[in-house]
């Protein structure tokens, strides 16, 4: 049957199953907004504020749902308002399709209104990207996109579309998703692994995002029990074990917890899962792989030998390597290093703090949501604070930029993941500065009636920034006090959402107590300027240099 550019790419989104996209339209996507319009009961479009909120919404939702997220824009500006987003979900190998639209054929490349070669520009950004000159094409490059995204280790596709594309027709048949693996690894042999583990008398076993890509939360903890082997996380991989597990020590790296941090330096034996050692997780790379051997497991050649060199390498899907560990290897006892395993966890526990401190709004916080609810967060000290405090219980619950570390992230993650999770009451957990990058898309929020809480830790000051220049740069604050006057609250209700101030646990509990059943909620959170994410390994440090109080 004859069809359309946009018509196929209609046809090619419900074909992969996807019901939401988000975006915003512009003059070089209009035939496929009308596409849109036609198709509503078919897929589900939510226009933000900005197209940035858009890439960040559709990265959220991919993260929570585990589908692959879709966002629209149209030429020039438009597309490279999607730059940000893009190389976050390329850094947190999140699986994305951009599509934008850009100017007919006949004008591509005459500096024409509103053309940029986006193609170009996110080249470095993406696992692969296309651009689409004739419409007997279209259907296939689609096919090929979400089939790059989401397999091997997942990440973002770009697809460009010319509006003369959108609109030239040709023969269209349905065709089923691609199948199959992108970049087979060769087959994985364990054998090595599995010797050096039997050797050990302090196994590690250190997990990232890839345990969570590949969905092996239940082997992941399984493997843990198996070795008596206690288990820190980089920040992508926090939600893959739930905290209260007694072999859960959190988070690892510069601000991770004392225990993790320790313990992975004390360990004989690392079993690395699906993480690519980055300079915040390891500090001093020639101290980090001191004295242990590093048995790493990763999808991506790529990202083995890279930053810290393994003894054993294994390139292989997490999932389906864990599963041959635990056929492979028999229940190990391990007392003597749960006994220190457990002093290290004593030894972490800290006094009282201020009534209205990061960690106590957090746990006031987390009493309130369920343990299900998805929680996302910005940039920055109220980032680290949510690592550290925050009680993960379900997989795939954590929306944070991991690699680029994108202040403006939250507010759009927040969205897509409440729309992913079937309108749930979302959390987003961010500060005065960082909400200062989003805030326009409370008006997505609260156009589509989501219940999402946003818990503002409001110090006035840029307070990462700061707590480095407190440390390293002799308390000189250049331009990190922020001097600002918004009112949240007035903000807040100015958007059409609920406004609302605490200045202490006790108006906090009560603020919690009487939030209206749906729509978004702003609490502006007012805490001390000075207040420190720690403990903290300095940049290039070492456990040994680790800074507690």
């Amino acid at each position: 049957m004859k069809r359309n550019g946009a018509q196929i790419v209609v046809e090619q989104l419900c074909v992969h199953g996807v019901d939401t996209v988000f975006g915003y339209p512009g003059g070089s996507v209009l035939p496929l907004y009308d596409e849109l319009y036609k198709n509503a009961h078919r897929v589900h479009h939510i226009i933000t504020a900005h197209e940035q909120g858009a890439t960040h919404a559709a990265d959220g939702y991919a993260r929570v749902s585990g589908k692959t997220g879709v966002v629209i824009a149209t030429s020039g500006p438009g597309a490279t308002n999607l730059v940000t987003g893009i190389a976050n979900a390329y850094l947190d190998s999140v699986p994305l399709v951009a599509i934008t639209g850009n100017v007919s054929v006949p004008l591509l490349g005459k500096d024409s209104f509103q053309e940029v070669d986006i193609v170009g520009m996110t080249q470095p950004i993406v696992k692969h990207n296309f651009v689409v000159r004739d419409v007997k094409a279209l259907r296939d490059t689609l096919r090929e996109a979400f089939h790059i995204a989401n397999s091997g280790r997942r990440g973002p596709v770009l697809v460009d579309i010319p509006r003369s594309v959108q609109e030239d027709i040709c023969e269209y048949e349905d065709a089923p998703p691609l199948e199959g693996e992108t970049q087979p690894t060769a087959p994985f042999d364990t054998r090595q692994a599995v010797q050096a583990i039997r050797g050990c008398h302090r196994p590690y076993i250190y997990a990232g995002g890839g345990v969570l890509a590949s969905g092996a939360e239940a082997e992941l903890t399984a493997l843990a029990e198996r070795l008596s082997a206690p288990v820190g996380f980089s920040m992508m991989g926090l939600t893959a074990m739930p905290h209260h597990h007694s072999l859960n020590l959190g988070m690892c790296g510069m601000h991770g917890r004392y225990a993790a941090s320790v313990a992975q330096s004390e360990c004989d034996v690392m079993l690395a899962l699906g993480v690519r050692f980055s300079d915040r997780a390891t500090g001093n790379v020639e101290a980090f792989g001191q004295g242990r051997v590093i048995i790493h497991v990763d999808i991506d050649l790529a990202e083995i030998d890279k930053n810290i060199p393994s003894h054993i390498a294994i390139c292989g899907d997490v999932k389906a390597v864990l599963a041959d560990l635990l056929r492979a290897l028999p229940p190990m006892k391990g007392d003597a290093w749960l006994a220190r395993v457990e002093e290290l966890k004593q030894a972490e526990l800290t006094p009282p703090v201020a009534d209205f401190s990061p960690r106590n709004i957090m746990e006031a916080v987390s009493g309130f949501c369920r343990e299900d609810a998805v929680v996302a967060t910005d940039v920055g000290q109220h980032q680290m604070w949510t690592m550290q405090s925050y009680p993960f219980v379900k997989p795939r619950t954590l929306l944070t930029s991991g690699g680029l570390g994108a202040m403006g992230y939250g507010m759009g993650a927040a969205i897509g993941g409440c729309l992913a999770d079937g309108k749930r009451r979302a959390v987003l957990i961010t500060s005065d500065g960082s909400f200062g990058m989003n805030l326009t898309e409370l008006a997505t929020a609260v156009a589509q009636e989501l219940p999402l809480l946003i818990v503002i830790l409001n110090n006035g000051v840029l307070g990462m920034v700061r707590q480095w220049q407190t440390m390293f740069y002799g308390q000189r604050y250049s331009q990190t006090t922020l001097d600002r006057r918004t009112d949240f609250p007035a903000l807040a209700r100015a958007f059409g959402a609920a406004g609302y101030r605490a200045e202490s646990l006790p108006q906090l509990a009560d603020i919690l107590g009487r939030l209206p059943a749906g729509g978004p909620a702003v609490i502006d959170c007012r805490i001390d300027r000075d207040e420190r994410v720690l403990p903290m390994i300095p940049p290039g440090g070492s456990v040994q240099n680790i800074v507690r109080g």
